[in-house]
């Protein structure tokens, strides 16, 4: 992106104090040599008005110590040239020495707010030329796409109206900075903690940043902005300052709005791959059901033929059985999932005790748990709860299967409840390697398994549905490691306010 309107602020240049003074010694002998031949013609008066129209303009042209020497000299002068006897400095007429002392003070007066009107009009000139390049970046920044190309923005804009180096350290979405040039990490820290411009004008020279600047946005900070003054110049002055932090605002909101339209894509592109992964598989599982269904049924047929096949073919056709009937339970999870995902289960709440849906889960898949010994732990005081029992018994299900799947053999299984506050808690553990730390939260998402899921069968769906279960009854889900060895799977259910039961009178 080329900034084509930014224009650097040019200030005449200045001359060097003995260049003003030669300047103003020229302009007053200039004058002197002028008014000589009118003597006679002239009234001395009219001249002292040459003298302060001298005076007048090396106030407004070289500034105001030349003015005040321009004063001086031209007292002197007119003292020497004009003022009989000629050629001394002695005066005849005592009431000179009030033209004298009037002509200074005119002449100092003069010169002093001709200067100053002329500093006046140039400071208005560098403050609306720093407005329009001001102007200028923020159209530029409300343009930029990339994080590059506002860094790009702030060094050049930096460097034409500053003539020093910027360096731009963006804070990534944990709020790390990224370092970047010849900058003081600990004041990148100091600046960024505490919000506030940290200066070091002691490091200026040798390209390294002596200003740091905190980018402070509305939600937080977004990064520090690194200024290195040239050696010559390693004091910037207040207005140079306000211009940095005007610069460090707009690249604030720059790296705000970047951020939020990526999170906004971010969450587009979510939305459409969710919708479209739920409708495949959605679509996949419908086609798929009936075949598999009618597959497990003749499976199962086979061993109704008469006379009975040989042990071979029985065999084969108890393979073909478990085959069909895993990969059923696959199509139904994957069916599930999609139902879940696109919002079409609607719960069938009933308070009910949890005992009920446990023994009924552990029922439904005892072939999984032969060699797993299930231990259940219930308090006496357990309330009755809210929650459909169909889909909690597919969280049990899926828990218990899983648990088993990791266990060593004859490892035991536990399933614990207890109260804690507005929730009940129910925790499944194993005996199995565990949780790594570092995998937990992503387990329960769609197809993600544990590391150690190698060659075990699956497919990474069965806890994000047990995950989408226990958030639709306004629960939570987490994973955890037991101290004696082995993980578990703790989730919750609200305990809400559960019915009177009165009792029946005998």
């Amino acid at each position: 992106m080329e900034n084509n309107g930014s224009t650097s602020i040019q200030s005449p240049a200045p001359f060097k104090p003995w260049q003003r003074s030669l300047l103003t010694l020229l302009a007053c002998v200039g004058t002197t040599l002028i008014a000589t031949p009118l003597i006679g013609h002239l009234d001395l008066a009219n001249i002292v008005m040459l003298f302060l129209l001298t005076v007048l303009l090396i106030a407004v042209t070289l500034g105001r110590g030349a003015a005040v020497l321009a004063s001086v000299l031209s007292v002197l002068l007119f003292d020497i040239f004009f003022v009989p006897p000629r050629f001394s400095l002695a005066v005849s007429n005592i009431q000179y020495l009030v033209t004298f002392a009037v002509m200074l003070a005119t002449g100092l007066i003069t010169g002093q707010l001709a200067a100053g009107l002329k500093q006046k009009a140039h400071e208005a000139e560098i403050r609306e030329q720093r407005t329009k390049a001001l102007y200028e970046i923020a159209r530029d920044l409300a343009g930029a796409l990339t994080l590059e190309q506002v860094i790009e923005l702030a060094q050049r804009f930096v460097r034409r109206q500053l003539a020093a180096e910027a360096h731009l350290l963006p804070a990534d979405e944990y709020a790390h900075l990224q370092p970047a040039g010849n900058v003081d990490l600990l004041l990148v820290r100091m600046a960024s903690d505490s919000g506030l411009t940290v200066r070091r004008d002691e490091l200026s020279g040798d390209g390294h940043a002596s200003l740091y600047l905190p980018l402070c946005a509305s939600m937080r900070t977004r990064g520090v902005l690194a200024v290195a003054f040239p050696a010559e110049a390693p004091a910037p002055p207040d207005d140079n300052l306000a211009l940095l932090e005007a610069l460090a605002s707009l690249v604030a909101i720059a790296l705000e709005r970047l951020h939020y339209v990526d999170v906004a894509q971010n969450s587009q592109l979510k939305i459409v791959s969710e919708r479209l992964r739920s409708s495949i598989l959605s679509a996949l599982s419908h086609d798929l059901r009936t075949p598999l269904t009618a597959l497990v049924g003749l499976a199962d047929s086979l061993f109704l033929v008469k006379p009975e096949l040989p042990a071979t073919a029985l065999e084969t056709a108890e393979s073909i059985h478990e085959q069909a009937a895993r990969l059923a339970s696959l199509v139904a999870n994957l069916l599930d999932m999609a139902r879940l995902n696109a919002g079409e289960i609607k719960l069938r709440r009933e308070w009910q005790p949890l005992e009920e849906v446990i023994g009924a889960s552990i029922k439904l898949i005892e072939g999984a748990l032969v060699n797993h010994p299930v231990k259940v732990t219930l308090p006496s005081d357990l309330p009755l709860l809210e929650f459909d029992a169909v889909l909690l018994e597919r969280v049990f299900c899926n828990l218990l299967e899983n648990a088993a799947k990791y266990s060593p053999p004859n490892g035991g299984i536990d399933i614990v409840a207890s109260v804690a506050g507005e929730y009940v808690e129910i925790r499944v553990g194993d005996r199995g390697p565990g949780f790594p730390e570092a995998s937990r939260a992503p387990l329960f998402d769609m197809f993600v398994r544990g590391d150690g899921a190698a060659g075990k069968p699956g497919t990474g769906l069965g806890l994000a549905i047990c995950r989408a279960i226990v958030e639709s009854h306004g629960g939570t889900i987490a994973t955890g490691n037991r101290p004696d060895g082995g993980g578990y799977i703790r989730f919750t259910l609200p305990r809400g306010t559960p019915p009177v039961v009165e009792e029946e009178s005998l």
